[in-house]
């Protein structure tokens, strides 16, 4: 199983392929789906992308952690933090190959 990393150099160049722009513009395009995504996730809404799945932030409250190696107790402070979940479509797909 290959572990390439997909970058948004590699979601360009398939956005180039695939549509036929030019390299400027699926750049342009590329960056644009992802700051309309960003926004949306700042803003709080949820992000659907059919078959693929969806991805919304969620916040969690303070807690008490451990430093593992003192062993002393320290506060971990409230942070929202950002969930994917995929369709059904997606999990499908990637167990075909399991």
């Amino acid at each position: 199983m290959s572990e390439q990393t997909v970058t948004r150099a590699h979601l360009s160049e398939a956005v180039y392929q695939e549509v036929g722009l030019s390299r400027n513009e699926s750049a342009d395009l590329l960056e644009m789906v992802l700051d309309e995504i960003s926004t949306a996730l700042s803003a709080g809404d949820v992000v659907k992308i059919s078959s693929f799945g969806s991805f919304s932030v969620r916040s969690k409250g303070e807690r008490i952690g451990r430093n593992p190696k003192t062993g002393e107790e320290v506060p971990i402070l409230p942070r929202k933090v950002l969930v994917f979940r995929p369709s059904q479509l997606l999990k499908a797909r990637i167990n075909e190959g399991a």
